[in-house]
């Protein structure tokens, strides 16, 4: 196990492309962190720079506490998972597992043991005498994190490694490194660009869009508590609504916030915090699951605001209900309970749980929340 640390990491392609800028972040002994992030934020950049696969172009990066810029990949005692497996086709799963091994000379005896246990750990143990050809995608992917494990590094990590699996597989998958991780207490960095995949394995999560860190934080803080826009509607599927519009004042105490054909009394704790920016443009963020048909909220006793909107699209998921929902010029999604599901067209009045709304300032790149919590 071994701490990771990068300062002011930057990483500049042809003189003029930032590909990675001004990347801090300190990930603790056996901690799995989670890069996640669109195609092309700069997440598997940043992990070749860790293993030295990339040259960084300024910042610092550490290793246990050795900075390791200038150091080679093979020094630096780190494992990579890639995202094709990359095994020898022509050896064994047992050959594929030790090859590493027997390139740093490692006696006879403790390449077995390793290579049999790391076997035994993903319960591969019957398929060693196998080639690639012959495995699964999903065995071949374990082959793969076997090889990593044989050679015990400081830190392991893993750049998209579930990407070619299909969708049950990767459920599976994903758990069985979640429970590789609890048993090795091992250091590892994992990117990936679902974030259903990062919700649900990282300790902390660092969510980065355009080569920036938007923010480092645990998931269910990232969920709770966006720091910005672009978080908010990347965390959680499916994703954030989000509707321009202004908040004014109703009467002496109460505000609404309003936009052409959408109207929402906000609740104590919103007005509280928003009483001074009457009149403001703002961006409201609701979740499609704080939206709930009438008679659940009722029974929850949640503190709601009523919306009327025309049904435009109904997606039955078994135990729930995807809506596609018109509201004046708004387009929203809400995820109801399936037992009062309605039809196309119909005119619905549904419960938005209003103390679960944010509120975005209407400034470049809307990254500061109005009236959200500060994570602790």
């Amino acid at each position: 196990m071994a701490e990771v640390v990068l300062k002011s990491v930057r990483k500049v392609f042809d003189q003029s492309v930032v590909a990675v800028d001004d990347v801090s972040i300190e990930i603790g002994e056996g901690e799995f962190v989670v890069l996640v992030g669109p195609s092309g934020c700069g997440k598997s950049t940043t992990l070749r720079m860790i293993a030295g696969l990339e040259e960084i172009t300024s910042g610092e990066i550490y290793i246990d506490g050795v900075l390791v810029n200038e150091m080679p990949p093979k020094d630096r005692d780190i494992a990579m998972v890639f995202q094709n497996y990359a095994l020898y086709p022509h050896m064994t799963v047992y050959g594929n597992m030790a090859f590493g091994l027997k390139l740093r000379k490692y006696p006879k005896k403790e390449i077995d043991e390793r290579v049999r246990e790391a076997a035994a750990i993903l319960d591969i143990e019957d398929l060693l005498e196998r080639r690639p050809r012959a495995l699964s995608g999903g065995q071949r992917q374990r082959v793969a994190v076997g090889r990593a494990i044989v050679r015990k590094p400081k830190v392991f990590l893993f750049d998209e490694p579930l990407s070619n699996l299909d969708a049950k597989l990767r459920v599976q998958t994903r758990a069985e490194i979640s429970k590789l991780h609890t048993r090795l207490g091992a250091t590892m960095v994992y990117v990936t660009h679902d974030q259903v995949e990062a919700m649900t394995m990282g300790d902390r999560i660092a969510v980065m869009n355009k080569g920036l860190v938007q923010q480092v934080d645990t998931p269910l803080s990232l969920y709770d508590y966006p720091k910005n826009q672009f978080v908010a509607g990347f965390i959680g599927s499916p994703g954030m609504n989000f509707v321009e519009g202004r908040i004014t004042s109703e009467g002496d105490r109460n505000l609404v916030f309003e936009q052409d054909g959408l109207r929402l009394p906000l609740g104590r704790t919103q007005t509280e915090r928003l009483r001074h920016h009457d009149k403001t443009q703002v961006v409201f963020g609701i979740r499609p699951e704080d939206i709930h048909d009438v008679e659940s909220a009722a029974r929850a006793d949640k503190n709601t605001a009523p919306l009327t909107a025309t049904v435009e699209v109904v997606e039955p998921m078994g135990s729930e209900v995807f809506l596609t929902l018109r509201a004046g010029k708004s387009a929203l999604v809400a995820r109801v309970d399936p037992s009062n599901m309605p039809s196309v067209n119909d005119t619905v009045t549904l419960a938005v749980e209003i103390d679960k709304a944010h509120f975005f300032d209407h400034g470049e790149g809307h990254t500061n929340p109005l009236a959200a919590p500060t994570a602790t």
